[in-house]
């Protein structure tokens, strides 16, 4: 007999374990977006006079947490100093150790804390309320200790985590995160944080290249096809097939665009003509062309392409003379358009 002892064969996955499985993760995601939902409710005076509070602050946004809710903390950091608020990261259990000596008075503090009960948000709140101007609480439970030691608190309300034994933060962390980008947002917009602002503070990377990148940047190696009113037909459509752009700009004697013939028009006028004697490019062009200026953003001429159905656009200096074309292959071969 082999004293080799029989190993125990690996457990199939039954259908009814897959079953269990889906049915899990459904009644998950469900839960979690009631909780969502629920949130809905919680966007009240109180939110609003916490988020008043917060827009005014002079100094930091110090946002504090302990365990998950510190990782909720941090992603709320970096969303603020995103989208133009001044934020701090501060750990909980760092901060009873000696790191509350970054807080200062013109700062706000907003701890996190789904309970408000926690051995280390217990110590944290009364102190820090004493080196800053104000304490905030996103907590979810409002008769919490945290709560009822803050200026200000925002509520999630969760009382019931998506983990079956309802103990791993599941919904509450969810709910923090989305009340938390809430608020951001809104602390965006009262600061009129423009996509100018956003395309400063990130320079690097994909994002950073498409926020920064100008019409400047992109038109100045496409042909220049141009004509003036008295042009004859002939040499309009030489034009634009030499400019390879699609179309060419129509100018008046100071060099300043007046329209636009583009290929489109060239046919649609062959449609209804038998005669081509005689026939300028001011019996054919479009008049007031849609036209950009080469200090604005590519990503801003991407918008003006997409809402007026163009393929091209004119390219002038302030004062309406003619610079070149932008093509939407320009944008293309960025990754913008």
């Amino acid at each position: 007999m082999s004293d080799h002892k029989q190993q125990p064969a690996t457990p199939s996955l039954t259908t009814t374990k897959r079953g269990d499985i889906l049915q899990i993760a459904s009644t998950v995601i469900q839960t979690e977006k009631d909780a969502i939902e629920g949130l809905l409710d919680r966007i009240d005076a109180d939110f609003e006079k916490a988020v008043q509070q917060l827009s005014a602050c002079k100094g930091h946004i110090v946002v504090s947490g302990i365990g998950k809710s510190a990782i909720i903390a941090q992603k709320l950091v970096a969303t603020l100093n995103s989208t133009g608020t001044k934020a701090t990261f501060l750990h909980a259990a760092d901060a009873i150790h000696g790191d509350m000596g970054m807080i200062s008075q013109e700062d706000m503090v907003l701890l996190i804390s789904n309970s408000g009960e926690s051995a280390e948000i217990k110590v944290l709140a009364p102190l820090v309320r004493t080196l800053c101007s104000g304490l905030v609480a996103l907590v979810g439970n409002k008769a919490s200790f945290l709560a009822t030691h803050s200026d200000f608190v925002i509520s999630t309300g969760i009382t019931k985590e998506a983990c079956p034994h309802n103990l791993a933060p599941t919904s509450s962390t969810t709910a923090q995160l989305v009340l938390a980008d809430a608020l951001a947002i809104c602390l965006m917009a009262i600061n009129g944080f423009k996509p100018a602002d956003f395309a400063r503070l990130h320079p690097g990377g994909d994002l950073g290249r498409k926020l920064h990148l100008k019409v400047a940047d992109l038109y100045t190696h496409n042909a220049r096809p141009a004509v003036h009113r008295e042009t004859d037909l002939k040499a309009v459509i030489l034009e634009i097939s030499k400019g390879r752009v699609g179309a060419t700009a129509v100018l008046d004697d100071k060099d300043k665009v007046i329209g636009i013939v583009t290929d489109g028009d060239v046919r649609r006028m062959l449609e209804r003509t038998d005669s081509l004697s005689g026939i300028l490019a001011s019996d054919i062009y479009t008049q007031n062309p849609k036209t950009i200026t080469a200090d604005m953003l590519a990503i801003n001429a991407m918008e003006m392409i997409t809402k007026w159905d163009v393929g091209q656009l004119i390219v002038t200096q302030p004062d309406g003379c003619f610079l070149g074309f932008l093509h939407v292959h320009d944008l293309i071969r960025e990754g913008i358009y």
